[in-house]
């Protein structure tokens, strides 16, 4: 018989050693993982939302700062006396005319008196040149303000205190309140003789020929005020500083 070959064995194969302290572990469940993952998230949202309210936090320091400084400011301010600006110079006035107004005033006065003309005269002067240019002695008239025509259709040709036109005189005198308050009154006597018994508007129309007979009336009652200030004896109510006075006779 032929002799038995002897067995062959195989060598076992060595188990590999686990690392220490790996025995035992556990695998990480899923929702260990996700809370993880959630806690990274927080943090990264966390931080940014403390930076902005670090800075709200320092504006709102900083803004209280300045009103501190601005309030203290004011209060220093405040305290200061304030110093009024001084009050403005107010010209004087008699029924609203001014002083240069009221010194034509007194040219028309001192016109009538040299002509022998009484106060009632004088004072209705006054009232048709308020009535005719406010007492101001301008060199233009009712063509240039209003393109008002004479009954002929021609340019009016108004100036001085008293519009007068070309007929009045020339330019020169007709712009010289003296002497256009001097031919006002020869007209006056010329045109109105009977005026001591008429309406004092009545007695200016028939003399400037005007187109409204009781256009001067509203100016009487300023006129007898501002003859009574310039005259030196104001009525109740105005005064005469400031203004100028006609000189005595």
């Amino acid at each position: 018989m032929p002799a038995r070959t002897a067995a062959t064995t195989r060598p076992r194969r060595a188990r590999r050693a686990r690392p220490a302290g790996s025995r035992g572990r556990k695998p990480q469940p899923r929702r260990a993982r996700q809370s993880r993952r959630g806690g990274l998230v927080i943090a990264a949202i966390a931080v940014p939302v403390a930076q902005v309210a670090a800075l709200l936090l320092g504006g709102a320091l900083l803004a209280g700062a300045l009103r501190g400084v601005l309030e203290s400011d004011f209060s220093l301010r405040s305290a200061e006396p304030i110093v009024q600006p001084p009050p403005p110079i107010l010209e004087s006035r008699i029924s609203g005319y001014g002083v240069e107004q009221l010194a034509h005033a007194c040219t028309i006065l001192a016109a009538g008196r040299d002509l022998g003309f009484d106060q009632r005269d004088q004072t209705i002067a006054v009232m048709t040149a308020m009535g005719e240019s406010s007492l101001r002695n301008i060199d233009y008239g009712d063509w240039e303000t209003s393109a008002v025509t004479n009954p002929d259709g021609s340019r009016t040709t108004s100036i001085g205190l008293f519009q007068q036109q070309d007929s009045w005189g020339p330019r020169e005198a007709r712009l010289d309140p003296y002497t256009a308050a001097s031919v006002f009154y020869r007209a006056m006597a010329e045109r109105v003789p009977d005026r001591a018994a008429m309406e004092p508007t009545l007695v200016a129309h028939h003399t400037q020929i005007n187109a409204d007979p009781y256009h001067y009336a509203r100016y009487w009652d300023r006129a007898v005020r501002v003859v009574a200030a310039v005259s030196g004896a104001p009525l109740e109510g105005d005064r005469t500083d400031g203004i100028p006075l006609c000189p005595a006779a």
